[in-house]
């Protein structure tokens, strides 16, 4: 599991060292803070990068706008961002508002305000066709990542490092080495949306990683999956045994 990511573009230090404070007391990862167009450019494509926060105007030019211009460029590198500003020129707003921010707040920004913006532009950016919102809002899921809300914040789950999912009632835990989320979902619904070459079912109320099995213990209805966790294998769901390369 990892913190989300984001990418500060701010040339003022009070506020940037306010929303460093801000969002790492929330359990954000601040990859970087670039102070220049050409410092974001380089930063954005040098971290991983989850979400950017950007200032309109570094060293007195609209660059915050350019950079975004520039990130949306290319739908496959783009990334979610927030405008966060103190201008109130109509100008700019109109200017800013062509490159889609997700959210456009004014300076001095309100801690929860802030946390707010990232929470729904994260939401927005992968609310498509590969995407799932919870039935509570509260779990966003990638091709690569389930961004899952605990207290404030949005946790970023690796889906290849998730070990096995069982159902309990309407909910699923999601199992992960370290440890254990519980979304409003259902089992079906979640395996849709996986991929099926790695994830299968195995029981009614368990999918497992196909790459975390250890053993399988047909005799027993038992899987053995990485960190001694175990999923039962019902008779219905035997056919994963095909899916597995076997020696005889």
């Amino acid at each position: 599991m990892d913190n989300v990511n984001v990418l500060i573009v701010e040339d003022t230090p009070e506020e940037s060292n306010a929303l460093i404070k801000t969002l790492k007391s929330n359990n954000y990862n601040i990859v970087e803070v670039a102070t220049t167009f050409k410092d974001a450019l380089q930063a954005f494509y040098r971290n991983k990068v989850d979400i950017v926060v950007i200032d309109i105007f570094l060293n007195g030019n609209p660059d915050g706008i350019s950079f975004a211009e520039t990130i949306s460029l290319n739908p496959k590198d783009s990334k979610p961002f927030v405008f966060l500003t103190s201008s109130t020129d109509r100008n700019i707003f109109e200017r800013a508002k062509l490159t889609q921010p997700f959210s456009y707040l004014m300076k001095p920004f309100n801690e929860l305000e802030i946390l707010y913006a990232l929470e729904m532009a994260l939401e927005k950016f992968y609310a498509q066709a590969d995407a799932f919102l919870g039935d509570e809002e509260n779990t966003i899921i990638s091709d690569e990542y389930l961004f899952i809300k605990k207290g404030k914040s949005l946790k970023k789950v690796l889906i290849t490092d998730i070990i096995y999912i069982e159902v309990e009632e309407k909910y699923c835990n999601i199992i992960t080495e370290n440890e254990k989320f519980v979304i409003l979902i259902s089992l079906t619904k979640i395996l849709k949306l996986l991929d099926p070459s790695v994830f299968s079912r195995t029981h009614r109320n368990y999918i497992v990683n196909m790459l975390k099995i250890v053993e399988i213990v047909p005799t027993d209805n038992l899987i053995i999956l990485s960190g001694n966790h175990k999923a039962v294998l019902s008779d219905t769901y035997k056919d994963i045994l095909k899916k597995l390369r076997t020696l005889k």
